[in-house]
């Protein structure tokens, strides 16, 4: 039995990133189980993994069984075949009841596909695409999240010198935008309507994506005079 709050992972794949997934958990005091068909692989989790390593295919009963699937609260499918991380992920949802899984794909339309089936996705390669494109392009052009239908979308937005002593109310009430949290001197905070904009802040902002050039354009403008 394990303890309250802990929970047990199988993970489907160690390459780069099972083996850090599975460190990270461990880190969280989650125990993890890590499946892999290629036995060197397991030497990437290095002398201070304590978890299960289990030789075999992430879609075979008998491999998950013995990856403690039974009393696992999520699967995750990371390996570098797309296939066999779907075919993986779907037995542990439905032969064994795993509600939480989740799959990376390569590929951006299997991807799709997979999520309309009900079977969440790490789309690895438009992932990678969309970090660079931020990268690339000026500063608030990309997003740094949109969701899947491509509606809404999350902008991290250094508080603009217009808006600094007014409150988040008043700048979401004026540009239509939530501010969802921000940074402050590298903290994280939720703010309320009350909190007042502090020079220097990182406003992380939820907005429709066929609001965001009014959003911009009101940011800019910076409050109504009353």
């Amino acid at each position: 039995m394990l303890a309250s709050g802990i929970v047990h992972v199988v993970i489907m794949g160690c390459g780069r990133v099972g083996s850090t997934l599975a460190h990270n958990l461990e880190l969280r005091s989650h125990t993890v189980s890590i499946i892999d068909s290629n036995p060197d692989a397991f030497r990437r989790l290095g002398p201070s993994f304590t978890g299960n390593t289990v030789n075999g295919v992430g879609f075979d009963r008998d491999v998950l069984i013995a990856a403690g699937i039974e009393d696992a609260s999520a699967f995750a499918a990371v390996s570098s075949g797309d296939n066999s991380n779907i075919i993986s992920a779907r037995v542990a949802r439905e032969q064994f009841g795993i509600t939480n899984v989740v799959a990376r794909i390569y590929d951006p339309g299997r991807a799709e596909v997979y999520e309309r089936l009900g079977i969440p996705t790490v789309a690895t390669v438009t992932w990678a695409a969309d970090r660079v494109l931020r990268r690339l392009l000026p500063e608030g052009e990309e997003p740094l999240w949109r969701d899947p239908s491509g509606t809404v979308r999350v902008d991290e937005i250094p508080a603009p010198d217009q808006w600094v002593g007014s409150t988040i109310g008043t700048l979401q009430e004026h540009t239509g935008a939530r501010v969802a949290y921000l940074t402050r001197l590298g903290a994280g905070l939720i703010p309320d309507r009350h909190t007042a904009i502090q020079a220097g802040d990182l406003l992380n902002m939820f907005k429709l994506e066929v609001d965001n050039a009014v959003v911009t354009d009101r940011l800019a403008t910076g409050p109504r005079e009353e």
